[in-house]
């Protein structure tokens, strides 16, 4: 996870940022398959909103099957 995303990130990072994010997210996801703690929670609410903000800043498009 990115500590801090403001409204000046650099895109040429996204290209590595995205994916890792991406990463993260999904072994998060598949971790809490019995249930999320409120902290796990909290920080998928995170990573799911920092992947938001680098593809509306950097105009990237969902993959097919992404939400």
């Amino acid at each position: 996870m990115l500590e801090n995303l403001e409204s000046g990130y650099d895109c040429a990072s996204a290209s590595t940022d995205l994916p890792n994010l991406l990463s993260e997210l999904e072994q998060l996801e598949q971790a809490g398959h019995a249930g999320h703690s409120e902290e796990q929670k909290q920080q998928l609410n995170r990573l799911r909103n920092q992947i938001d903000f680098i593809r509306n800043k950097c105009d990237i498009p969902h993959a097919h099957g992404e939400q």
